[in-house]
């Protein structure tokens, strides 16, 4: 008798529940996280250092599904988190902090993760060099043809190439890209701090001077730009 008289009760209590605005926001907040977390991730681009193929302030969506169809490759522009060996995050005091976690789940406003976005170019077992003769970047002795390359470190031939003194600061000796590990590149090229930027002045680098980005710290590939609505548009691999 308790158990047939608590029953209509108990779905009273649901449907008031349902109903409540808190309890839509807070599924809003739990679909917006799993969506984020499994799905699609927004970002703002952080630096210069892919102009003007994406610009600093840039709102971007980055898919999280792409790396589980297929590995990342040449020419996507990924998302990633600071590795270690790219230096220190940036500290952030209390009420940033605070902030963030709230960007971070609703995917607007400011986040925690310090995320960087790059151009693959090199993929594991793959080895990258610079320059040719024309000064194109070469990837297993193949010339790359870099439309989306903008300012370009200087580079002449016969004149300030790879093998004159001084040395182009285009050129970086034959790096060995780790297995399970990327080199990536921006596409403003001499305002990036890339995997190579401490390689860079000629064949005598130290062959240990590239820093990768692990799979394991690769969020996703860049599938668009949403923000501002003037540079909304697809960004398709290069």
């Amino acid at each position: 008798m308790t158990t047939t008289a608590s029953t209509p009760a108990r779905r009273e209590r649901w449907r008031r529940i349902s109903r409540s605005p808190l309890a839509h926001l807070l599924l809003a907040v739990i679909v917006l996280a799993l969506v984020q977390t499994f799905v699609i991730k927004p970002f703002q681009v952080p630096s210069e250092s892919m102009s003007p193929t994406l610009e600093s302030g840039d709102r971007i969506i980055a898919s999280r599904v792409a790396f589980g169809l297929a590995s990342p490759g040449p020419g996507d522009v990924v998302v990633f988190a600071r590795p270690d060996t790219w230096g220190p995050a940036p500290e952030r005091g209390v009420l940033r902090t605070a902030v963030g976690w709230i960007g971070d789940i609703v995917g607007f406003g400011p986040s925690n993760q310090d995320a960087l976005v790059k151009r693959i170019i090199g993929v594991p077992g793959s080895t990258v060099r610079c320059c040719s003769a024309q000064g194109q970047l070469e990837v297993d002795g193949q010339p790359l043809a870099e439309g989306y390359v903008f300012n370009d470190l200087p580079f002449t031939p016969g004149v300030n190439d790879c093998t004159t003194t001084p040395v182009s600061p285009r050129c970086f000796a034959p790096v060995l890209v780790p297995s399970g590990e990327y080199l990536v590149m921006g596409d403003n090229r001499a305002n990036s701090a890339d995997s190579v930027i401490a390689c860079r002045g000629g064949p005598a680098t130290a062959p240990d001077c590239a820093r990768f980005v692990p799979r394991d710290d690769m969020i996703g590939v860049v599938v668009a730009i949403v923000w501002p609505l003037n540079r909304a548009r697809v960004v398709a691999p290069g």
